[in-house]
Formats: C-alpha cells, sequence, structure tokens
C-alpha cells in the first residue's frame, strides 16, 4: 500500500488534526496555468535585463529579478524560473516574492558558503557564520518558492572527514541552504527540495509552511525558533565521512521561546536515510539548541529557549535511534565549562508514527489523543492557510 495513502486512512484517532490539514494542500490552489507571470529569469539569455520578451520581463539572473521588482507588493510578485543551475547567494527583502521553478530537478538555486569561511570584500569583513552562510535568506513576508531544489553546495564531507591536526580543517562547517529570519512570516513552499549536510534549513522566525518537500542533511538540519509546519514531506538524513561519531546526526535542533507554544511540526512526514551509509540506530530525532544571547550579565545559552519538536504520524526508517532525542551543550553563563541541555527538559513529542525507527519508552514521550489535535497546522500557523 501507498504509504502517503496509508497514512490518511490512519488518521481516525485525530479527526480534528485532518479536518484542518486538508485545507493546507498547498501554497496556492490556482493551476499554473492562471497564475500572471511578472518576471521570467532564463540562465541562457543574453538580452537587456528587463527587456519585455512574448509579454514578460527577462533576466539572466535571480537577483537582477528581485531588484527590479517592487518595494512594497500587496500581491503576489511571480518570477519563473527556467530550467538551470542559479549560482547565486540571494536575499528576499521585498514582501510577497513568489519564485516558481520549472520543475523540482530542473530549476535549482545553489551556492557553497560556510559558516567558517572569510567572506568575499564585497559583502564586508570576517566570517559569513551560520547566520549568513544560507544560500537564500528571506527578510520579508509572504515569500511562497515551488517546484525547484534550494542547496548549499559546500563540500561538507571532504571537511568532515580530515583529522583534527589537519590545519584545513574548519571548526565551523555549518552550510545554510534557506534561511527565514527576522521579517520573515506567512512563508510558504510546496514541492521543493532543500538540501545541505549541516544547518540545511534555518527556520528562525515567523511562520512557515512546507508541503511535498524533501529536506535532506545530517547534523541539525533543521533547526530554529519559528512556528513551522511540515506537512507530507521527506525528511533525509544524509551520510557522513567522520570517523567513531555517535549519534551520527541529528534531524531537528530546535530554539523556541518559551513564549511561543509551537515550534518544529511534522505531520505524516517520512523520515529516510539516503543510503545505506546512515547506519541503523544512528540519527537522533533532535536536540535542544540554545544559542548565545548577550544579555545585560553576560553572553551565554539563552535560558529561554525551551525548544520544540513533535512528529505526528510519520514514518521512521532504522537510522532514528532507540532513545529518540539527545543532548546538546550550550555556553555557560560563567567558568570554562559548556552547561548541557537535556531532552527531557526541551517539549519534544511523537504520536503514533510507524516504521522500524519507532520506539515508545519513557525517553520518547508519547502525545495522547487530544494532545496531538492540538497540533493541527491552522493552529501552529494561528489561522494562516497557505
Amino acid at each position: 500500500m501507498n504509504l502517503k495513502r496509508r497514512h490518511t486512512l490512519r488518521l481516525g484517532a485525530v479527526a480534528p488534526l485532518l479536518t484542518h490539514t486538508i485545507m493546507l494542500n498547498g501554497c496556492a490552489s490556482a493551476p499554473a496555468a492562471m497564475k500572471a507571470t511578472s518576471a521570467v529569469v532564463d540562465v541562457t539569455y543574453s538580452g537587456a535585463p528587463g527587456a519585455v520578451v512574448d509579454g514578460v520581463a527577462r533576466y539572466q539572473t535571480i537577483q537582477q529579478a528581485l531588484d527590479a521588482a517592487p518595494d512594497n507588493s500587496s500581491s503576489p510578485w511571480r518570477i519563473a524560473l527556467r530550467a538551470g543551475r542559479h549560482y547565486e547567494k540571494l536575499y528576499v527583502r521585498k514582501p510577497n516574492i513568489h519564485l516558481i521553478g520549472d520543475s523540482r530537478n530542473a530549476s535549482s538555486i545553489t551556492y557553497d558558503a560556510y559558516a567558517g569561511q572569510a567572506k568575499p570584500t564585497a559583502y564586508g569583513t570576517g566570517n559569513w557564520t551560520t547566520a549568513g552562510c544560507a544560500s537564500l535568506t528571506v527578510t520579508a513576508p509572504g515569500f511562497s518558492a515551488e517546484n525547484m531544489t534550494i542547496e548549499n553546495g559546500y563540500d561538507y564531507l571532504t571537511n568532515d572527514g580530515k583529522l583534527a591536526t589537519d590545519r584545513t580543517r574548519t571548526n565551523d562547517p555549518q552550510a545554510v541552504a534557506l534561511m527565514l529570519t527576522h521579517g520573515s512570516d506567512r512563508a510558504c513552499f510546496k514541492n521543493v527540495t532543500i538540501t545541505g549536510h549541516q544547518d540545511t534549513l534555518f527556520v528562525d522566525a515567523g511562520r512557515s509552511y512546507f508541503r511535498d518537500c524533501a529536506i535532506s542533511g545530517g547534523v541539525d538540519f533543521i533547526f530554529g525558533a519559528g512556528q513551522t509546519v511540515f506537512e507530507a514531506c521527506d525528511i533525509v538524513s544524509r551520510p557522513r565521512t567522520k570517523a567513531n561519531v555517535n549519534p551520527f546526526g541529528y534531524v531537528t535542533a530546535p530554539s523556541t521561546q518559551i513564549s511561543e507554544r509551537y515550534g518544529l511540526v511534522f505531520l505524516r512526514c517520512k523520515l529516510l536515510r539516503e543510503s545505506a551509509s546512515v547506519p541503523a540506530n544512528s540519527t537522533a530525532l533532535g536536540r535542544p539548541w540554545h544559542p548565545a544571547v548577550n544579555r545585560p550579565d553576560g553572553r551565554y545559552a539563552d535560558p529561554d529557549a525551551i525548544g520544540s519538536s513533535v512528529f505526528i504520524e510519520c514514518f521512521m526508517d532504522d537510522h532514528i535511534t532507540s532513545d529518540g532525542w539527545f543532548s546538546m551543550t550550550g555556553q555557560q553563563k560563567s567558568g570554562p565549562d559548556r552547561t548541557v541541555f537535556y531532552p527531557q527538559d526541551s517539549r519534544f513529542f511523537e504520536y503514533k508514527s510507524v516504521g522500524p525507527g519507532v520506539k515508545v519508552n519513557a525517553k520518547r514521550r508519547q502525545l495522547t489523543d487530544a494532545q496531538a489535535a492540538d497540533y493541527a497546522a491552522t493552529k501552529v500557523l494561528r489561522g494562516w492557510q497557505p
């Protein structure tokens, strides 16, 4: 039986949840032919930027099309990405930008910056850092992406396999593909592949919704403080080259503020491994990230970042560890040692998932039927319907 179909048939215990999520089948319900295209980006285009061809402005780069978009459009500004590999580091600072590719495999955005890398002079001084290295950064509301790939192409695996004594090795290999940060809200992704290795998807602000997407990585590859729903997505753990590492990887690292009821919510997703090189019982569902913050009494791990990751009716392959969750350290307020944060002190829960990676024990806390229904997509997204 088709896995997605099987999950649909098992929803009787969570009827309220189904009622809310049926309305969220995509970022936009109108057929593609009915959507007015505002601009076309084609890597093979060689004419003047913005010249009108067949009634639509044409550009060779996405950045050119973003620069030409209105500063404060109240309706979607749709940019069609023709098939091609768009090697650009992009910032979306204008509201209601919609990027629409030809297909998930044909249209891609890629860049290869990583946290420990020195910035090119055009971008200032210092290193990129995790917050600056993303291939695509969104800081405006109403963003949407469909039918494309967003990638960070940094060669993580080569660095991962280097010895600690190798001077060419970086201790800051985080390489973000997509970052939703301050100013982002109501961001929607449909049929999008988001791929990297460590820190692939940084959902750090606002509400966001992912449907029928594939998100892949190895270490903390879905993380941040935003309120995010993943529905019917493939969450794919990738191999590593570092020897004798345990756990092998971590799916999530939420930093949800305690003032926020919801964090990362996975509804009927599939937790898969990219290949047999990801061992059985090797990957944790998540660990609690307490990023360092500046306070009047010093800089230390944020005590208010009580992360939330919840998996509801997902399929889990056997790479998921028996304990499910793992601890994480953070910068201590005083002294040379780091503080250890434990998963039981975070908001980590599961509900009626299936597959060889599922275990029910004291370390993997389960929601009741009533509690699971409280994680309906419209509740997590505070009434916003993508």
